[in-house]
Parts: C-alpha cells; sequence; structure tokens
C-alpha cells in the first residue's frame, strides 16, 4: 500500500508515518514545515518505506504513481498557531482540503480527514457525540479553525456523494505524548515546562473548564481502524476520562514534584468551557477505546519533555 501523509512531520502526523510503515506500508510525508519539524521524521530518512516532500498542500500537489490512502493531517491545530497563522490557517481547511480531495479522486484513493472536536465550539450539549452540530462563533479568534475544519468535512462529504470517494472522518479530541511541542501553546506542554522549570503554572479562567486527554498511541490506533473500516461519517476518538483544567494543574505538579505555584489569568474568548468525547460510535463500529491510561501517558511523556527542555535549555546557553 502507498500512502500519503499530508502534516507528516507534525505531531501526529510523524506517528502515523511510523505506524503505517510498521503496517507494511509506503509512506509519503508531504508537509512545508511551518509548525511541522524534521526532527519528527528523522529517524526515518534512509528507509526503503518512507519518502519526505516539502510542500505547502494548498498548491496543486502532485504525487507519482499509485496511492492507496490519503490522510490530511496538515493544519496548525494549537490556538497559538492558529491565532498566529489565522489565514494559512483557513487555507489548509479549504484549498489544501480541495487539493488532497483533487488527488484521491485522481488516484481513486481512500480519503481520510484529521477533523477536531473543535467543530462542536463551546459546546452546549455534553458529551459530544457526532451527531451534535455545535455552537461555533464563526467571527471570534478560534473560528479561523473551527469554521476550517467545519468546511474541510462539509468539502470531504460533498465528494464522497457527488464523486463517489471512499472517504472518513475522524474527530480528534486533546491529545498528547511525544513530539508536541515545547512551546505548543495547550494546556499539557505549557504545564509540563512550567513545572519542570519551577515557574508558576498558567490557568486560564478560574480553571473548572474541562477537558479529556487521550494518549498518541490510542489516538493513533483508532484512526488506523477507522480508517480501514466502512464507517464513512464522522467519528470521534478521543478518552472519554475528564477533569478540570485545574485539577490537572494539580495532577503535573504532583508528578514532576515541582514547587510552582498556579496562577489564573484571564479566560481566552470562546475558550470551550467541558470537552469530552461521546466515544460509543467508536467502541461499536470500530471496536476501539483507550487503554493508557492518564498516568502511564503522562510518564512517557515527562520523560520526553525532560529530554527536550534539557537540549533546548543547554543550545540556548551555548547561543
Amino acid at each position: 500500500m502507498r500512502t500519503l501523509i499530508t502534516g507528516g512531520a507534525g505531531f501526529l502526523g510523524s506517528h502515523m508515518c511510523d505506524r503505517l510503515i510498521a503496517e507494511g506500508h509506503f509512506v509519503i510525508c508531504m508537509d512545508n514545515l511551518i509548525t511541522g519539524n524534521v526532527d519528527n521524521i528523522a529517524h526515518l530518512f534512509g528507509n526503503n518505506s518512507f519518502r519526505f516532500i516539502k510542500h505547502d498542500v494548498t498548491e496543486y500537489i502532485y504525487v507519482e504513481g499509485d496511492v492507496d490512502f490519503i490522510i490530511h493531517f496538515a493544519s496548525p491545530a494549537s490556538p497559538i498557531d492558529y491565532l498566529q497563522l489565522p489565514i494559512q490557517t483557513l487555507k489548509v481547511g479549504s484549498l489544501g482540503t480541495h487539493k488532497a480531495l483533487g488527488l484521491a479522486k485522481a488516484k481513486k484513493a481512500r480519503f481520510l480527514l484529521a477533523s477536531t472536536s473543535e467543530c462542536y465550539g463551546d459546546p452546549l450539549v455534553h458529551p459530544q457525540s457526532e451527531d451534535y452540530w455545535g455552537n461555533v462563533n464563526p467571527v471570534g479568534p478560534r473560528g479561523v479553525y473551527d469554521e476550517a475544519k467545519r468546511f474541510a468535512e462539509a468539502m470531504t462529504m460533498a465528494y464522497h456523494r457527488y464523486h463517489g470517494i471512499e472517504t472518513r472522518i475522524v474527530r480528534i479530541f486533546n491529545t498528547y505524548g511525544p513530539r508536541m511541542r515545547l512551546r505548543d501553546g495547550r494546556a499539557l506542554p505549557a504545564f509540563i515546562c512550567q513545572a519542570l522549570r519551577e515557574e508558576e503554572l498558567t490557568v486560564f479562567g478560574d480553571g473548572l473548564q474541562t477537558r479529556s486527554f487521550c494518549y498518541v498511541s490510542d489516538l493513533i490506533e483508532g484512526v488506523y481502524r477507522l480508517l480501514l473500516s466502512d464507517e464513512s461519517s464522522p467519528v470521534n476518538i478521543g478518552n472519554p476520562y475528564e477533569m478540570t483544567i485545574l485539577d490537572f494543574a494539580e495532577k503535573i505538579l504532583n508528578l514532576t514534584g515541582s514547587k510552582s505555584k498556579i496562577t489564573f489569568e484571564p479566560l481566552p474568548e470562546d475558550d470551550p468551557k467541558v470537552r469530552q468525547p461521546d466515544i460509543t460510535k467508536a467502541r461499536n463500529s470500530l471496536r476501539w477505546e483507550p487503554e493508557v491510561s492518564l498516568d502511564q501517558g503522562l510518564r512517557m511523556t515527562l520523560e520526553y519533555f525532560k529530554e527536550r527542555i534539557k537540549k533546548n535549555d543547554k543550545n540556548t546557553m551555548e547561543a
């Protein structure tokens, strides 16, 4: 099997590259490196089952030879990214999805869209199931990401219905693990970095907003099962274990043994107050549910961040 992964040098995309190569696929990783990092895929260079192409998928995509699967991961995915890159975020969700679907049509490939729980916005339904249409502010600062993904889902279903393309849509909830960036901007990397550096942990709002965190290997397993399934409508993949951000910050302090204090900052506009996936569909259709506990996942992630921070701080001092 030959598989194209757009955004393949990113956090999730690089783990998807690893998984598919392990399953015997020849993987073409495409990334413009605007938020991706070649360090995430450096271990694959020299592998005969891997090829990297630096390319912006909002431009015409050319891939020589057959392509069996296209997995469209390309997009800024954290608030710090899409607030700094609003136009690029909208373009990759619209033009990038269009170009990738066009390639799927030309190659007769199965297409999987990496969508997001942000399609539900600041939800009025809890937990969130796939039949909930969401509560999104299209003109708010987060709208550039939310609406880009909602458009991408609509475009994907249009190609499925009109052109008969085999399509899959995964709505990804908060995921964590090795290869996250130190300055990702999301709660987990922010808290771990602050705790390890004995800096104050920044909690936004009162900290009572909730999130649920899925370890990366569980997420990739769910995406892989969806790719091979017959399920063409959106499927939530995430861990339904829910906790408040304040409790999560305390958990990071206990895990790291840090003496850092928790400080509070104003809640960003349209920040979701609750976030918990209903994974009934994934359980029934894919026979999938997460296996890695939060404590297990955090321990593995902490070791990665310790190494990255040590390396990063050393390079900063040398510079």
